[in-house]
């Protein structure tokens, strides 16, 4: 059953875009600006995302990131969205999240992906000729969990730290592959639909369907990702998309780049088959003004029943960014819910 707005939790993942005309540096001291005002708004969690090698985005070292954010906080968990786990050690996570739950406790979330993030020749370069299997994937977050849980009488491969922190893991996915495994391990699941919704609701009802509880996650939990670009019209924020249009259309064309300011007309100058392509990819963007905004964000809870949402915000100016939280804060009514913590 479907929650109203105000009871979903609200959350919002950075992947920390490195804007035309700045730097590296200013895309870091955004990231924390942008958390902090999620923090004043009362968002749940703020996640980044890993990625390699890739122009315009500057989250590769995520956990370093995790840290920074967190430091610079002081009550939003803060997180990965995920750690692409094809891409280190099993240990080598436990110790630097377990480190992130002892310097930041109750604050710290391991989101895990499957996929690498990146190129094949970065994937060589992140793990050396070691070859993937579709068994590692699950045998890698088993192992994770195991570290992360009490060590067991004999355990001799102890993550120190990280032993006994119960760092709250979620799985992502944007194909039925983590939904199901998800499901099978009683852990929380989020949904990449903003970038891949096409599996979206069949994901979710396999997840639900297939839901084994667990110790920490007594219930099935669903969070979805929502493109978001709000503004004081639906006209301005149209406009301000032709920034996350401009970012989409490099993916798809293998071009990618720093994020561009918005420009007139962008969108209107594509092809029918750019701007289907643009369209299939932000199927679950919200875009407009606070009504539309409000509308928008209620479709897509009575369409998924979710239980939180985690936004993904790239307006080019950044003090505009943080007006169109703003916005969605307002949309979602008086009052932003916590997101509940593993049980105890």
């Amino acid at each position: 059953m479907a929650k109203a707005l105000h009871e979903i939790a609200v959350s919002m993942l950075d992947l920390v875009a490195v804007r035309e005309g700045r730097t590296v540096a200013d895309a870091l001291a955004i990231a924390l600006q942008t958390a902090q005002h999620a923090e004043r708004l009362g968002f749940a969690r703020y996640w980044l995302a890993e990625h390699h090698n890739m122009a315009g985005i500057a989250s590769s070292a995520t956990a370093v990131l995790v840290g920074y954010i967190a430091g610079g906080t002081q009550r939003i968990r803060v997180g990965s969205g995920g750690v692409m786990l094809p891409n280190h050690a099993p240990l080598v996570v436990a110790e630097a999240f377990g480190t992130l739950a002892e310097l930041y406790p109750g604050r710290i979330d391991l989101g895990l992906g499957r996929a690498p993030g990146t190129d094949p020749m970065t994937m060589r370069a992140l793990r050396r000729d070691r070859m993937e299997s579709v068994d590692d994937f699950p045998r890698d977050v088993a192992e994770l969990q195991h570290l992360l849980d009490e060590p067991r009488p004999g355990q001799k491969l102890i993550a120190n730290p990280g032993a006994g922190t119960r760092v709250p893991i979620w799985l992502l996915g944007s194909s039925l592959f983590s939904a199901q495994l998800a499901a099978e391990r009683g852990l929380p699941y989020a949904f990449a639909s903003h970038f891949a919704p096409g599996l979206l609701l069949q994901a979710i009802e396999l997840y639900r369907r297939l839901y084994k509880p667990s110790r920490d996650w007594p219930q099935p939990y669903v969070m979805i990702g929502v493109p978001l670009v709000a503004a004081p019209t639906d006209e301005e924020a149209l406009f301000l998309a032709g920034s996350v249009f401009q970012r989409v259309l490099g993916i798809l064309t293998g071009q990618r780049g720093l994020l561009a300011p918005p420009r007139e007309g962008f969108f209107e100058a594509l092809t029918p088959a750019q701007r289907a392509g643009i369209g299939d990819f932000l199927a679950c963007a919200v875009i407009g003004g606070p009504e539309t905004v409000r509308t928008g964000l209620q479709a897509l809870a009575a369409q998924t029943a979710c239980d939180e949402m985690i936004l993904v915000c790239d307006v080019y100016d950044p003090a505009l960014r943080l007006r169109a939280l703003d916005i969605a804060a307002a949309a979602r009514g008086t009052g932003v819910p916590a997101a509940p913590d593993p049980a105890p």
